[in-house]
């Protein structure tokens, strides 16, 4: 297929300068004439987001019962996973850092797949064309040149339709490799959306100690356009993420989209966040709760009561039981089982590790018996 012409008006790289906010921390509807909604289902939205954060709460409460190795929390970031993946066709596909719960969630992943990989039984077992939803990435910045090259991959089959979206946090922008993803999106016109959440910290380092202008103003650098949200108005996340990935569709090439919110919780299981934050930072974004300024909505527009408020807290805490005791439930892997999967047609060299692994677990059968 021909190559989109490389180059873009003006008017069409142009920074914005505001922040995208459809929903207040107090409730209320903003109306912006950028970003019309009419359609969507917030009871669904609010329903998403309060399940997921059960979900979160619930692999801390495993992990630190030495049940998974690692989790990365999600707790005061919902809105922007469940907004954004709200916005996505059937068709699009997803690729995730670590921390997109929501996202899987909102793709019909089952949450079991996400802690079987954070327990250690596999890499990730899920289809990614299955859910489009590519495997979580732990090395920083990567998924951003595979969505990248997936979306010039799309485009050059002549895909119509469908449009590619990747995942990162702030701390991510200061790999080079994600400046390599920004280049060849832009140069290529590739369809596809870079979404940051940011959430104030690269593990400890707040964005002022990664970079001079805001996340969302390097876009204009490359050429495409930028834009902040209210990253805790999962309204908002939703409409801003719904155009972008129209205008992809479109071939109007990619838009980096920065939701700008904050990590209630830790990096990881691993960090502990009052070595560099004040618990008064925290209040105050507490404040800004993507899930209560919902709950505020809903219950003053009358859209729900009570009884919807109380049947998705049930449905969140039936979830997490279901959840704990399936973790509970999975088996250990067998040891050569790390073999498994490495090579689609094998190795010579990797059989012969695994040859000599046997023999090793073997030694230790024969002692066994011996005793």
């Amino acid at each position: 297929m021909a190559i989109p012409p490389r180059g873009r008006g003006e008017k069409e790289c142009r920074v914005t300068t505001e922040t995208i906010q459809l929903l207040t921390p107090e409730g209320e509807r903003v109306d912006h004439p950028e970003y019309p909604v009419d359609d969507v289902d917030l009871k669904g939205m609010f329903r998403d987001m309060t399940l997921v954060r059960r979900i979160d709460t619930e692999a801390v409460a495993l992990q630190r019962q030495g049940e998974l190795a690692l989790w990365a929390p999600l707790v005061g970031q919902e809105a922007a996973p469940i907004g954004s993946a709200r916005a996505l066709s059937p068709v699009d596909m997803a690729f995730p850092a670590n921390r997109e719960h929501g996202v899987a969630w909102c793709r019909g992943l089952d949450p079991i797949r996400l802690f079987e990989l954070f327990r250690g039984i596999n890499h990730g077992a899920w289809d990614p064309e299955e859910h489009k939803f590519h495997l979580y990435t732990v090395v920083i910045g990567d998924q951003t040149l595979h969505a990248t090259g997936y979306a010039m991959g799309i485009q050059r089959d002549g895909a119509e339709n469908e449009a590619v979206i990747t995942y990162f946090g702030d701390g991510a922008t200061s790999q080079g490799i994600v400046s390599e993803a920004f280049s060849w999106a832009s140069v290529f016109q590739a369809p596809l959306v870079f979404f940051c959440q940011n959430n104030q910290f690269a593990i400890s380092a707040p964005p002022e100690r990664q970079s001079r202008v805001p996340i969302y103003q390097r876009a204009s650098g490359f050429g495409f356009p930028g834009i902040r949200v209210d990253g805790n108005d999962v309204l908002a996340c939703y409409a801003v993420t719904r155009q972008a990935l129209q205008a992809a569709r479109e071939g109007e090439g990619p838009t980096l989209i920065e939701a700008f919110t904050y990590r209630m919780g830790a990096h990881t299981t691993t960090d502990d966040p009052t070595r560099y934050r004040l618990s008064s930072e925290l209040e105050t974004w507490r404040l800004r709760d993507p899930i209560e300024r919902v709950r505020a909505y809903l219950a003053r527009s009358g859209e729900a009561g009570t009884a919807f408020f109380e049947e998705v807290a049930a449905e969140a805490d039936e979830l997490a039981v279901k959840l704990r005791a399936a973790v509970l439930a999975l088996p250990d892997p067998a040891p050569l089982s790390v073999f498994d999967h490495v090579y689609s047609g094998g190795s010579a060299i990797l059989d012969a590790e695994r040859a000599q692994y046997a023999a090793y677990l073997a030694g230790f059968e024969e002692q066994g018996a011996q005793r």
